[in-house]
């Protein structure tokens, strides 16, 4: 892909995105919240947060970075949440039907991660220098969708870390072909690197492997990560102003909105620009 070539939109991706309208606040009562910089409380799983309104809604969603819970707005469920409500359990609310209210906290984290699964194939079955391996990754793909649609049963019996196993080694198949076709003497291999508080202003860091990194507090001000591995990465306050992420690879919401940009920051189109960039 040249340089000067925006990425295609990564495929249809809308049941994999967070409809919280469509959910009942699974994510307000199904995890366990620390109180830390993230959260301004403690809660135990199975508990509702004391922010869920009778509508299953936040009740200061528009305030929850001022009011102490920042943690919250970099949580995606990757739409789980409306699957496991209105498919798995057939619309059937915990409040409405206590009976699920167990079974339906146990499945929902399952779930999620069954969905971050499929946002990360359904892009690398986007990416056209992987072409070859569609065939495999449309395979796992549809293995994982199936998966999302047993009984709620069956999960406690998923073997979902065998299936993470499966699903990472074809996206590192992946990632390598892809960050192939960038500069040879700009793929450096920065997986898993301390990089807190880096100065990598205008860095070129095209078809980087930067799986894992710590890029906490990293100033990125301008720097080039088309083709770069970002899967896992840490953006925890990293500044992304003026930097291109056109191209990265496997870039999710959650990440970008962890960290901190501007108007100039060039996105994937299957993202979108966190609303407190703009303040």
């Amino acid at each position: 892909m040249p340089d000067n070539v925006q990425a295609p939109d990564r495929g249809d991706r809308a049941a994999l995105r967070a409809d919280c309208a469509s959910c009942f606040g699974l994510c307000c009562v199904a995890l366990t919240l620390t109180r830390s910089a993230d959260f301004a409380i403690d809660k135990d799983a199975g508990k509702p947060c004391r922010n869920l309104q009778e509508d299953f809604l936040c009740g200061i969603h528009t305030e929850l970075r001022t009011r102490g819970f920042p943690g919250c707005t970099v949580y995606d469920c990757f739409g789980a949440g409306q699957k496991v409500s209105r498919d798995t359990f057939d619309g059937q609310d915990w409040r409405g039907a206590p009976r699920t209210a167990r079974r339906m906290f146990q499945v929902f984290p399952v779930m999620r991660q069954l969905h971050e699964l499929l946002w990360y194939l359904t892009e690398a079955l986007s990416l056209e220098p992987a072409r070859t391996l569609h065939g495999e990754i449309r395979r796992v793909l549809e293995e994982t969708e199936r998966l999302t649609r047993l009984p709620a049963e069956a999960f406690p019996e998923l073997d979902v870390a065998g299936h993470r196993e499966v699903v990472a080694e074809l996206l590192l198949r992946t990632s390598e072909v892809v960050r192939a076709t960038a500069p040879r003497k700009k793929r450096r291999d920065r997986r898993g690197a301390d990089l807190i508080g880096a100065g990598l202003k205008g860095a070129d860091l095209r078809g980087a492997d930067l799986r894992g990194a710590y890029l906490i507090a990293a100033d990125l001000t301008g720097a080039d990560l088309r083709r770069a591995d970002l899967i896992g990465a840490d953006f925890r306050d990293a500044d992304l102003s003026g930097a291109d992420l056109t191209g990265s690879l496997f870039l999710t919401q959650a990440q970008l909105n962890a960290a901190r940009g501007d108007a100039a920051t060039k996105l994937p189109p299957s993202l979108h620009r966190p609303a407190h960039w703009d303040r």
